[in-house]
């Protein structure tokens, strides 16, 4: 991990952290999202959605991890697609050899 990704990787999850105890869920709570959304993107994300919509149980707040871990991996399945299909057509066209 450079030097970059790891400060912004810890700003995002002091972030977090801060907006879940503001918002009085305890701090494994805070820990255990960040650790299952591990990028600084998806935890901003989370941030963003933790002041803006202030949700009032733990449940909701889970909800909203599962929500995001599923775009990411709905974008990864998208990305690894359009690849694939970039793949096959150069076949189409230019053959296997």
């Amino acid at each position: 991990m450079d030097s970059d990704f790891k400060r912004e990787w810890t700003r995002e999850k002091d972030s977090l952290m801060r907006a879940i105890k503001s918002l009085g869920f305890p701090e494994e709570l805070g820990e255990a999202v960040a650790k299952n959304l591990g990028s600084p993107k998806a935890m901003n994300r989370m941030t963003v959605y933790l002041e803006n919509v202030q949700p009032k149980t733990p449940e909701l707040v889970v909800d909203e991890m599962l929500a995001i871990l599923s775009d990411i991996e709905a974008w990864r399945t998208k990305k690894d697609s359009i690849e694939a299909n970039a793949r096959y057509n150069e076949v189409l066209n230019e053959g296997l050899f």
